[in-house]
């Protein structure tokens, strides 16, 4: 692989990131850069690692992997999609009087960093069976994800304030949204 496609690779990998960073800053009071890196390195951090993941699995057992991957990223997303639903909703029937949190939890943060990067295993996967430096090519996805959230959640910030908690209600539809789609590609390609 040239390094050109490593890193339209990298920043192919990172744009589902980019999309979820925004609804969640969007989501947050107004929050600081220093939020927005660090949930960029939690995002980065684990979508350099599933590659890694995924290329492991790939050298002995890819055919499970490639089976079921859709299904986690699917129900992952759906849940996280269904929650941030809720809350918005609930937020939106209390009044919105409600002050959006300063930080999301770690937690929160490292599933949803997983739902969004299991199609980051399954090109692992697939790099298995090609020449590639796997440890580069997934700092590379890693470091593309990490500028695009926190780009993204710098977004946010200013999507935020004009959307209020609709803001979470846009982004769970958008997390479902990513879940149907990765379903819906798989059955019809």
């Amino acid at each position: 692989m040239t390094l050109s496609a490593i890193i339209l690779l990298a920043f192919g990998m990172s744009m589902d990131a980019f999309a979820v960073s925004i609804s969640k800053g969007a989501a947050l009071h107004k929050p600081k850069f220093s939020e927005a890196l660090r949930t960029g390195l939690i995002f980065g951090s684990v979508e350099a690692i599933t590659p890694l993941i995924g290329w492991g699995l790939g050298m002995l057992a890819s055919q499970f992997v490639l089976e079921w991957n859709h299904w986690i990223a699917f129900t992952l997303l759906v849940f996280l999609g269904g929650r941030m639903l809720v809350e918005g909703w609930r937020g939106e029937e209390d009044g919105g009087d409600e002050k959006a949190p300063n930080r999301h939890g770690f937690w929160l943060l490292v599933t949803t960093a997983i739902a969004t990067s299991l199609d980051a295993m399954a090109v692992g996967v697939g790099l298995a069976f090609l020449q590639v430096n796997i440890i580069f090519t997934a700092l590379a996805i890693g470091c593309a994800t990490l500028i695009m959230t926190t780009i993204g959640m710098m977004v946010g910030r200013f999507i935020g304030p004009l959307l209020g908690k609709r803001a979470e209600i846009l982004g769970g539809i958008v997390l479902i949204g990513m879940g149907v789609e990765i379903l819906w590609s798989h059955f019809a390609g």
